[in-house]
């Protein structure tokens, strides 16, 4: 990766929001909620009439997540892999831009599950940030700010509508802190600990710190159902794994610069990076998220000339397409697509996401799935063909083709 595409690697997420957390503790309290023909209305109930609310009710555990894939299997012999696809949202916090329901209808339309790492102070109300202790940082410090209510309760309605639509939900964590002292990068384990901690509780006490008791829970217990995160600015991740591989995560989405090839496991969670595409029109490489193309086009501003746009939006769009193609025509290597619910630049990047989802979805081996989803099906191979696929660098076809290559 050049010079040019390592610096906009450092710029990563500078205008991203935060992201979520987990929590559950154990409750017998039980509530019915609203059916529409056998299946929850968006937003509303997990399809059972029973559930056990968890705490304070802030979260419920309403059983099975819906509209799950079948259960993952091996490769057969000679098969060739799947192209998987992962769209995740940075922050996914809904801010009256419409964003968030834009993008759960277009997953929807297209038979596609992604990952929305939620951020905890999104379902703070500012007048209870004295909360927050965020490690090297004030008290109620934060690099994103807080949500009005009417914004805290859309987000609690997309969350909950993406969860029953099939999504997975993951953590960005809370103050997004990039660059100082405080930075994430800086944090210790024993830091990152406290900010998991805090996020969880921030997700499983939104009743208790807004005083919302009418409104209905998150309907998953969030203690099963986080196990993965993206850090801000995708920095801290080397002492943030230690803490992630004791609370049971299973996979961080937090490197900068991978490449587009099968990806290893750190301390016992797959890393999962933002890649380096194609960046049409010049001899480096983009890393795979709509705020790195900015930084590269419009030089981190978010607001550049109107008359560009038109190009930009078709150059990030072809930047998405060409590093699908050249994953999906030679070694099939997972492709990593990181968003934020942002209208940088005119909205442009996220017409490119939308662009890219319906230009490829129809395909029958492309598999548009969550990253929980997708380590589930890494768990259940066989570690030696996924060594093998391993041995394919960035652009190689496998030699003899997949019949030949997957066939011992």
């Amino acid at each position: 990766m050049s010079e040019a595409s390592r610096r906009s690697v450092l710029s990563a997420g500078l205008g991203a929001v935060a992201a979520i957390a987990l929590g559950g503790c154990d409750s017998s309290k039980t509530a019915t909620l609203p059916e529409k023909n056998g299946r929850a209305e968006s937003g509303a109930a997990a399809p059972t009439s029973s559930v056990r609310l968890i705490g304070d009710g802030s979260t419920a555990d309403t059983g099975k997540q819906p509209h799950q894939p079948d259960p993952p299997v091996p490769l057969e012999p000679g098969q060739t892999p799947p192209q998987f696809v992962i769209f995740s949202w940075d922050g996914a916090g809904e801010v009256g831009n419409g964003l968030f329901p834009r993008f759960l209808e277009l997953a929807k339309q297209h038979n596609a599950a992604m990952t929305f790492f939620l951020s905890g102070l999104y379902l703070v109300p500012e007048s209870k940030k004295n909360l927050y202790r965020p490690p090297n940082n004030p008290v109620g410090a934060s690099d994103i700010g807080y949500l009005t209510d009417e914004h805290i309760k859309l987000t609690l309605k997309y969350t909950r509508q993406a969860w029953l639509e099939g999504h997975e939900i993951g953590t960005h964590y809370n103050g997004h802190f990039c660059s100082g002292s405080g930075s994430v990068a800086n944090w210790t384990p024993a830091q990152w600990s406290s900010e998991i901690e805090q996020a969880k509780s921030f997700v499983n006490h939104w009743r208790t710190n807004t005083g919302w008791h009418d409104l209905e829970p998150l309907p998953f217990d969030y203690e099963k159902e986080l196990v993965g995160s993206r850090t801000p600015c995708l920095l801290g991740q080397d002492n943030l794994l230690p803490t992630a591989s004791r609370l049971g995560w299973r996979y961080d989405a937090s490197s900068p610069g991978g490449r587009q090839t099968w990806p290893v496991k750190r301390n016992g969670l797959w890393d999962l990076p933002l890649q380096g595409i194609p960046f049409p029109g010049h001899s480096f490489e983009v890393l795979s998220m709509d705020y790195n193309i900015l930084a590269n086009q419009s030089k981190n501003s978010t607001r550049g000339p109107v008359a560009n746009y038109p190009g930009w939006r078709k150059q990030a769009t072809d930047s998405y397409l060409a590093g699908f193609q050249r994953a999906y025509t030679t070694n099939r290597a997972p492709l990593f697509i990181g968003n934020h619910f942002e209208e940088w630049n005119g909205g442009i990047y996220m017409d490119a996401v939308e662009n890219v989802l319906t230009g490829i979805y129809d395909k029958s081996d492309v598999k548009l799935v969550s990253f929980r989803q997708f380590v589930d099906w890494l768990d259940v191979q066989d570690p030696q063909v996924l060594a093998k696929l391993r041995t394919l660098n960035v652009g190689q076809a496998p030699a003899g083709g997949w019949n030949s290559f997957l066939r011992t």
